[in-house]
């Protein structure tokens, strides 16, 4: 059974109802095509409405969506030849982040992404696509061999946060994102980074230095989660929706403040309701990036990315 969401129930009830008069149309001599119409024209309006104007917390839902496409799901329309590499060379292989080389339109790249799973196993397996420090450790070691040998970088944001756990922290959490934060702000290749579902906190940014920062219409990008923030505010997770119409963090919100690029419009009603034509527009957007950043020299590439981020939020001085 599909997953719904609550906000977008009276249109999946409508879409259902339509199909109905569909399947008595056929098994009947009953002429029902003025009554489908009327409902398609009434399904039109009606998905403007619920999804041409969503919320704030309408979109942390759908970026949470479990039929959400994964980064496995992007490359595997996008790319060609994609070949998986594991571990980071010190502790082991994270199942959560997926990386490999890979050819874009015939020019080689490295690819990078969270990975969730698409049902319960698979999610324990990729520990719901929260990393551990080795998970990073081995997107660095992949983005240094990108550097290496010129070949532009491409990741996919798409996590709820970096794994809090002990055992994380013993191997090094925060030092393993301060590192690649440190890191991609210096590497010499084009760097395209694609937030695709949550982009919560430093589990997001380690992937998140780039030249170009793109969002999905329905994806979210945050220093926490709506939950969290209300935690620690109000002390109450249940004003999650408050929280998240308040912390400015849908793609909108964060185009008008300078955070990200641009903004990747969405198949109405999710990516999840046609993967390929989701893709080809992501792909879209990699391909005019490449374009204009292979055209630059590492030194303008590297003060273009330095002003990016210099420029991003508001700040004074004051006399003392």
């Amino acid at each position: 059974m599909k997953h719904i969401l609550e906000f977008e129930k009276p249109v999946i009830e409508l879409r259902e109802k339509i199909a109905e008069l569909r399947r008595m149309t056929e098994n009947s001599e009953m002429d029902l095509s003025e009554e489908i119409i009327t409902l398609e024209k009434r399904l039109e309006k009606l998905e403007v409405d619920v999804y041409d104007r969503m919320q704030p917390w309408d979109r942390v839902q759908m970026a949470r969506h479990p039929e959400r496409p994964t980064t496995l799901d992007y490359i595997e329309y996008i790319f060609s030849d994609f070949l998986e590499l594991h571990g980071d060379r010190l502790y082991g292989d994270d199942a959560a982040l997926v990386a490999g080389i890979a050819k874009f339109k015939g020019t080689p790249v490295t690819v990078i992404g969270h990975q969730r799973g698409k049902d319960t196993k698979e999610n324990i397996r990729r520990n719901f696509g929260m990393p551990h420090p080795e998970g990073y450790r081995k997107a660095l070691r992949l983005m240094k061999q990108a550097d290496k040998f010129k070949r532009p970088i491409i990741t996919f944001i798409d996590t709820k946060g970096a794994y809090p756990g002990k055992a994380a922290e013993e191997r090094g959490q925060s030092e393993a994102i301060a590192r690649n934060l440190m890191e991609m702000a210096g590497l010499n290749v084009p760097i395209i980074c694609v937030v695709i579902g949550e982009g919560g906190s430093g589990g997001a940014l380690g992937l998140g230095i780039g030249d170009r920062i793109y969002m999905l219409e329905n994806s979210t990008y945050s220093v926490i989660s709506p939950e969290g923030a209300s935690s620690i505010l109000w002390k109450d997770a249940g004003l999650a929706q408050q929280a998240a119409e308040s912390m400015k963090i849908t793609s909108y919100d964060l185009k008008e403040l300078n955070v990200i690029d641009e903004v990747i419009p969405e198949v109405r009603g999710g990516a999840h309701r046609d993967v390929e034509y989701q893709a080809s527009e992501i792909e879209k957007v990699i391909e005019s990036s490449l374009k204009e950043l292979s055209s630059l020299e590492n030194s303008q590439l590297l003060e273009e990315r330095f002003n990016k981020y210099k420029s991003i939020g508001d700040y004074a001085f004051l006399d003392l």
